[in-house]
Parts: C-alpha cells; sequence; structure tokens
C-alpha cells in the first residue's frame, strides 16, 4: 500500500497546501501559483493514467503489420529458386549478404514498429514534465526576492528595491511553502515512471527531481539564517 506514490493523495495534499497558502497570503502570486500547480496536477492524474494503460488500436494495428510483413517476405521466399551450380564463392557471398540486408532492414522496420506506442507515450509524458519544469523555476522566481538578511539588517532601499512588508514569521512561512509546493513538484514527477518503464522519461524525472532539491536547499539556507537569528535573540 505504502510501496508507491498515488496521485489521489498528491493531489489532496497539494490542495490542503494552497488552502494554506491562500488562508495567510490571499493576495500573494503565490497562491496563484499553487492553483496553476494543482490543475497541473490533475492533468498529470490525466497523462499517468494513460501511460500505464496499453493502447490496443495501435498494438493491433502493429501486430496486422507486423504480420503482413512477414507474410510478404515468406511469400517471397517461397518463390526463390536456387540455382543448380552458383558461378563460385563471389556470386554465393553476394547472395548472402543481399538476405542479410533485407533481414536487417526488416528487423529495423519491426523494431520501428513495436516502440511507436512507447515513443508517443514518451512525447506526451516528456511535455508534460516541461511543464512541471517550469513551474518549478516561476516558484523560484517568487522566493528570490525573499531575502531574510534584508530584513534582519534593514538596509537602506533603493528605487528599485522590491517591496517588503513581511515580518519575520510571515516570511518563514512564505518560504516553507515554497520548499513544499517545490517538494510536491517532484512527487508529481515521479508518478510518470511508477508505472510508464521508459529510460527517457526516467531521466527528464531524475532532472527535475534533482532541480527541485537544489531550490529547496537554497530556500532551507534562507529558513536556516531566520531561525538562527531569533534562536540568538533567545
Amino acid at each position: 500500500m505504502y510501496r508507491q506514490l498515488d496521485d489521489d493523495r498528491i493531489i489532496e495534499t497539494l490542495e490542503q497546501l494552497r488552502h494554506r497558502i491562500i488562508e495567510r497570503f490571499p493576495t500573494s502570486s503565490l497562491a496563484r501559483v499553487s492553483e496553476e500547480l494543482l490543475a497541473i496536477a490533475h492533468e498529470s492524474a490525466s497523462h499517468v493514467a494513460y501511460l500505464a494503460k496499453p493502447n490496443w488500436p495501435i498494438r493491433a494495428t502493429v501486430a496486422l503489420a507486423i504480420a503482413v510483413m512477414l507474410a510478404v517476405v515468406v511469400t517471397a521466399a517461397s518463390q526463390v529458386r536456387l540455382a543448380a551450380n552458383i558461378a563460385g564463392w563471389p556470386e554465393f557471398l553476394q547472395g548472402v549478404e543481399a538476405a542479410i540486408n533485407d533481414l536487417v532492414f526488416l528487423g529495423i522496420a519491426v523494431f520501428f514498429l513495436l516502440t511507436i506506442e512507447t515513443r508517443l507515450k514518451r512525447r506526451r509524458a516528456l511535455a508534460a514534465l516541461h511543464q512541471l519544469r517550469s513551474i518549478a523555476h516561476v516558484v523560484d522566481m517568487h522566493q528570490l526576492t525573499k531575502d531574510p538578511e534584508q530584513l534582519l539588517t534593514n538596509p537602506p532601499s533603493t528605487a528599485s528595491s522590491p517591496t517588503r512588508t513581511m515580518t519575520r514569521v510571515e516570511l518563514g512561512r512564505y518560504l516553507d511553502y515554497c520548499s513544499e509546493m517545490l517538494s510536491v513538484t517532484s512527487k508529481i514527477a515521479a508518478l510518470f515512471v511508477e508505472r510508464f518503464d521508459d529510460p527517457v522519461t526516467l531521466a527528464a524525472v531524475n532532472e527535475i527531481e534533482s532541480l527541485t532539491a537544489g531550490l529547496s536547499r537554497k530556500i532551507w539556507q534562507k529558513i536556516s539564517m531566520l531561525l538562527n537569528t531569533v534562536d540568538s535573540e533567545v
């Protein structure tokens, strides 16, 4: 029961996170990002369901195409009549080489047909994973200007300085929400390889997990700065 991810539970967790963000920061852009991430999570659940199911129309078409190809090959082979005497080894080797080339091209064609379903599913999975990668960067952009050092040292502002109205507690919660959103993003990405065994998709998922982990580390450095300041004051 607890050996694989459950898309329903991930969506439930994300919905709860969205409520928490809206309740604490109702007018923030982060709340709208959480809603967008929730929409992507629902779409991803639909994509994962598609990836997990066999595409029977494609499989039937591929099986029919391979059967026709093999029937043509068998029919052509049955029409071949070897000459009673072959004029030396060069002619024999030439015939063998032609037969091998035909078999190689037949094998390539069969491989192409057998991997059509995987390649179509891979294209859909990579397109969805690209959205998750993009929203991870969007979350990172929202925490970019949330600098604890500016809050703690209160340096003089310039004309281009971002507006900072959060208290220390609010900033900590904001950064924590960003970290949680990145964590959920990586879990949504991991759903794509739960029931779809494809090395290209797995590499894309690993890339997203590395990205979100790196971004979360940056956020937790900021949170640690806030916590260390509170401990020193106490």
